[in-house]
């Protein structure tokens, strides 16, 4: 499949993967990334990729932060935890999401 085709497919759904991930626990960049990559054969996410859609998240009230000391490296960290609009936007991208994912198999299947 043309690789460019694929990028879109993985940029449209990023976010709201990284959402959810965050929903269910308060996760630091790194550790968010390397869940991902664990829970996914689909996405190979680098922190190049992840930052940004971090950012714009927060922008948009969907996620705050907050720091933390490390004891270990003394070096803090950025938590991300999800909002209460970042949990709504998450349910209904999610529900609208799965609409289009029924409609591209009926096109596809030819049931239309």
């Amino acid at each position: 499949m043309n690789g460019n085709i694929i990028r879109q497919f993985k940029k449209g759904i990023l976010e709201i993967v990284i959402l959810k991930l965050i929903s269910e626990k308060e996760m630091y960049g790194y550790e968010l990334a390397s869940e991902l990559n664990r829970r996914s054969e689909s996405f190979n996410i680098t922190e190049g990729t992840l930052y940004p859609i971090l950012y714009r998240l927060e922008d948009d009230g969907l996620m705050e932060t907050r720091w933390e000391q490390s004891a270990s490296r003394g070096q803090p960290k950025k938590y991300y935890s999800v909002t209460e609009k970042g949990k709504q936007v998450m349910a209904e991208s999610y529900s609208q999401w799965k609409a289009i994912v029924q409609d591209i198999a009926k096109i596809m299947e030819g049931l239309v």
